[in-house]
């Protein structure tokens, strides 16, 4: 047996509705990637998508989560057609990112060592002396609003998840 949920555009006229069917263990699937997901766009993607399977109608949870309701609309329908790995973001294109995880584990590692020691003429470090200070152990070369960027980041995230 299948759960239908119709999914019905916005607008004063309904359209033909959007059908969806669910396995039963949906719901009971969906549960287990909100415990397991720690990326929070996938997490809020998971919440939204419970929520409409669960019976809730598309506008109400769009709104709730501050989704639009196409994307609402295509991120149930993923669920619906491939399960769990519909819900996992696609590539996009462009260059990928220089500032990774990886890369900024040294930079915090950097910044608490003395900028003395790495040949600077002050005692306080320049986003662009990290920089160039980070760019001889990585192999990586950074803009110095790149470096700024990254400063900031670490400065705003919780104690627990600048160690990691």
């Amino acid at each position: 047996m299948c759960e239908t949920t119709v999914i019905r555009s916005q607008g004063a006229k309904p359209c033909a509705p959007l059908k969806s069917h669910f396995p039963e263990h949906a719901l009971a699937t969906l549960e287990t990637v909100l415990k397991q997901t720690q990326e929070a766009r996938g997490f809020r993607r998971a919440q939204a998508i419970r929520e409409v399977v669960a019976g809730h109608h598309v506008n109400t949870v769009s709104a709730t989560f501050h989704f639009t309701n196409s994307a609402l609309r295509k991120w149930v329908q993923r669920f619906a057609n491939q399960g769990v790995s519909g819900l996992v973001d696609r590539p996009r294109p462009g260059r990928p990112r220089k500032v990774t995880c990886a890369l900024a584990q040294p930079l915090n590692r950097l910044v608490d060592q003395d900028p003395l020691q790495h040949g600077s003429h002050s005692s306080q470090w320049s986003c662009r002396e990290l920089a160039t200070g980070l760019a001889h152990p990585t192999g990586v070369q950074l803009g110095r609003e790149s470096v700024r960027l990254v400063l900031k980041k670490m400065r705003s995230a919780p104690a627990s998840q600048q160690g990691s």
